[in-house]
Parts: structure tokens; C-alpha cells; sequence
């Protein structure tokens, strides 16, 4: 289980400790929330049960750059929603076929724990406009993975979000008894979530959508401030 500690993340993780006995995979790439994303991986493992876990060191990203994860330099930007309806748009926060390289990895694990199954939550719909997480493109390292491992090896690639919206992921979520609290969304990093970014404003509307009160801690829940730019991201989590 390819486990970042975000939402999708956790419901998939949560899926696939139902049917299987999981080992967790984490990636420390260089990005900005590094630290917090590292500490929702343990507790969301802990709170599945999951004993076998790995982390790895792929900062070899960031030293690659060209986004905003993993560059300082380029801001985090607010979230727009005028821009969430361009799906022609790939946001900075995109970080260059980071997928090929957490599957990568995944599978040469697999490989050699034995494990006939990589599960990622991987979601096209509401996903930012990431081309990495679309079904074409698992489908294509499905075929490398096949092409590329020892003859006997049978590694099945499983997205079982992939065709899901954000709001039916965090019903999912609810159905499986997934620890959605101990997940982390945002692109910033802090104790607290932004509440301004694609990720915070994706996660905000999705649990409006599906009826359910999300559990993260919002920065901007105490202190919205004279910023109008942010009342569409405030009022989603019900602050008016």
C-alpha cells in the first residue's frame, strides 16, 4: 500500500486492510509537508493494524524540481475556482511524474516481500488535473510491470478510487471505518491545515458534499481574516 497519509490515501489503505494482510510504503520526496505527512502515515498505520511498513528517501525529486511541493520558491497558491473548472489547467502543485516513481518503487517491494497486490489512491475525478492520476495511465504501468519483473511474478495494480468523485471517497471512507482524522491534505505545512490550497479546498468540499463533518483542524476556522479571497474556501467548512 502506497501510503502518503492523505485522504484518498487512508480510505485506500482502510479498502485494502479489509481484504489483505498490508504492508505500508511511504515516500519522503522532498516535499513541503514531509514531516506531517510522515506522522499521518504512522497513526493511519497503527490505526489499521499495519506492522510492516517502509520509508524511503526519494528526495532526489526535489532536486529535480518544478513544483511547488517540492520547490520554495514556487508558492503554494490559493485555491480558484475558476480554475478548478479548467481541466485543461495542470496546477505548480503537480510534481513531474512523481506516480511512476512511487510505483516504482512499490512494485520492486512487492516483488520481493511477495506481495500480489500494489494499491494506490490514485483519483482522476477532482484530483487537480494531475495526468498521473488518470486510468490510462495505470493501466500503461500495469503492462511495464508485467514486462519488467521475473516471469513468475503476478503484481496487480489496484486503484479502487481511480473513478470515484471526492464526496463518494469520504462516504467510502465513513462505510470502512477509515481513520479520516489521522489524515493529512494539505499543501502546507503546520499543526493546523491552511484551508486555502487545491487540497485543502478539494477535501473541504468533498465532505460538504457528502453530509459529513471533516475532522481535520482548520487554520482558518478561528481566524478567517480581512482576506475576501478566502470566503469560498471558509464557507465550505461552514463559517460564514
Amino acid at each position: 500500500m502506497l501510503l502518503s497519509g492523505g485522504m484518498d490515501s487512508c480510505v485506500t489503505a482502510t479498502i485494502a486492510a479489509s481484504g489483505y494482510s498490508v504492508a505500508a510504503l511511504h515516500s519522503n520526496y522532498g516535499q513541503r509537508t514531509a514531516d506531517r505527512e510522515l506522522q499521518a502515515f504512522h497513526e493511519i498505520a497503527d490505526s489499521l493494524g499495519i506492522e510492516d511498513r517502509l520509508v524511503i528517501d526519494q528526495r532526489y525529486m526535489a532536486a529535480i524540481g518544478g513544483s511547488a511541493l517540492t520547490d520554495q520558491s514556487i508558492s503554494v497558491p490559493d485555491f480558484e475556482p475558476e480554475q478548478a473548472d479548467d481541466s485543461d489547467s495542470i496546477p505548480v502543485t503537480y510534481v513531474p511524474f512523481r506516480n511512476a516513481h512511487f510505483l516504482a518503487a512499490a512494485v520492486s517491494w512487492a516483488e520481493v516481500i511477495g506481495a500480489s497486490r500494489v494499491f494506490i489512491g490514485a483519483v482522476e475525478q477532482d484530483s487537480s488535473g494531475y495526468p498521473d492520476c488518470r486510468p490510462e495511465y495505470y493501466s500503461a504501468f500495469q503492462r511495464v510491470t508485467e514486462v519488467g519483473t521475473r516471469p513468475e511474478t503476478d503484481i496487480r495494480i489496484e486503484t479502487p478510487l481511480i473513478g470515484m468523485s471526492k464526496a463518494e471517497i469520504v462516504r467510502q471512507g465513513v462505510e470502512f471505518g477509515a481513520p479520516l482524522e489521522r489524515s493529512w491534505s494539505c499543501y502546507q505545512d503546520g499543526s493546523t491545515a491552511c484551508g486555502r490550497c487545491d487540497s485543502c479546498a478539494l477535501r473541504l468540499r468533498a465532505f460538504e458534499a457528502a453530509g459529513v463533518q471533516d475532522p481535520a483542524p482548520y487554520a482558518l476556522e478561528s481566524d478567517p481574516g480581512p482576506d475576501q479571497n478566502r470566503a469560498d474556501v471558509v464557507s465550505l467548512h461552514g463559517t460564514d
